[in-house]
């Protein structure tokens, strides 16, 4: 499919097709307002010090990671039900399988709350590690002449606005000296980046460094090449649906999940050898070499008692959204359900509070 002209872009069309807020959402009954009313108001009582029996959770787990991570750390005794673990990554695709009541809880990067909660889905941050290190580079397309992100001005970008690889992307111009509209910005999600480049759909496209080895084993003999980027995308969080943290069973399982959220990631990130075998080497069929040089870019994971960072980081990247027209300015402040913020730091070791 060809792109479109960077001139041409309707970027009222362009999000109004991201949005897809259903009709039937605009006319809800007076009733209907009641019972979002008492939804906040239950979304903040106190949350309950044991999980009720019987409780269950719908958890994203894209490409098993969670459920596998969990399983090597020992830390599989959930004192909850694990309905399903999804296979949903993406944060469009999380914000759906939220609009659709299939899950519950999701592990994503800062910029998706922000698109939900400009689509018309509230939902809230429950859980925080601080990224210190980028998680993404820039890759081109076979046979490409760009060498840095100073060349992105005229070129094909890959663009994802409800994802990390598009905020990761508008600061990575705005770090180049370039206005958003120097470069044409193509409309896909990440699942598509890879096509895209290899089709010569778009000239560059964020990705993650796992992605980086297969990519260039296939296509660097062709002139694809990696541009590293020293932006940093700040937030790994957990989030959930407001009616999921209204529901006090199900608020104190999300409370009593977010310890073994933490201590997975440090366990990970102390026994890169057995998560390189039994992850990337076993389900992302990359050699022991290409996981090692994955690994060896990992960022210490950090979790603030404090989430003034991250509300501040959240806010400027809200502001960036907004600046680009892409949404409209607001306070960020209402996406942090703060009767979360102290458990994961008190779950680690002092040396992975921030």
């Amino acid at each position: 499919m060809p792109a479109p002209p960077a001139s041409g872009i309707d970027r009222r069309l362009f999000l109004s097709s991201l949005v897809g807020v259903t009709a039937a959402a605009a006319g809800l009954s007076g009733c209907a307002g009641s019972s979002a009313a008492a939804d906040k108001a239950s979304a903040n009582a106190p949350l309950a010090k044991k999980v009720p029996a019987g409780t269950s959770l719908q958890i994203s787990s894209y490409q098993n990671f969670q459920e596998l991570q969990l399983k090597l750390a020992g830390l599989d005794d959930l004192p909850f039900e694990v309905g399903e673990w999804l296979n949903i990554g993406a944060g469009p695709d999380v914000i759906n399988a939220f609009r659709s009541k299939s899950l519950d809880l999701a592990n994503n990067a800062g910029i998706p709350p922000i698109q939900a909660h400009y689509q018309g889905f509230e939902a809230k941050i429950v859980a925080i590690n601080i990224t210190r290190r980028p998680n993404y580079l820039f890759a081109t397309r076979p046979g490409g002449d760009i060498r840095t992100t100073a060349d992105f001005r005229g070129k094909r970008l890959a663009f994802s606005q409800g994802q990390a690889q598009g905020v990761v992307l508008l600061r990575a111009l705005k770090e180049a000296g370039l206005e958003f509209d120097e470069a044409e910005l193509v409309p896909l999600t990440s699942n598509q980046f890879l096509t895209a480049l290899q089709s010569g759909q778009v000239d560059v496209a964020p990705l993650a460094h796992s992605q980086a080895p297969s990519y260039l084993k296939q296509y660097g003999a062709k002139g694809a090449r990696t541009i590293p980027t020293e932006v940093v995308d700040l937030l790994n969080l957990l989030w959930a649906p407001e009616p999921v943290l209204a529901d006090r069973a199900k608020a104190a399982a999300v409370a009593a999940y977010i310890p073994y959220w933490a201590k997975g990631q440090v366990w990970q990130y102390e026994h890169p050898d057995e998560w390189n075998r039994e992850f990337y080497v076993k389900t992302q069929n990359l050699t022991p070499a290409q996981a090692e040089a994955i690994t060896e870019l990992a960022n210490k994971p950090l979790f603030p008692p404090s989430w003034a960072e991250a509300i501040a980081w959240e806010q400027e990247t809200a502001d960036l959204l907004a600046e680009g027209g892409f949404v409209k300015k607001f306070d960020v402040g209402g996406l942090f359900d703060r009767r979360f913020e102290a458990i994961a730091a008190g779950a680690v070791p002092e040396e992975y509070r921030r």
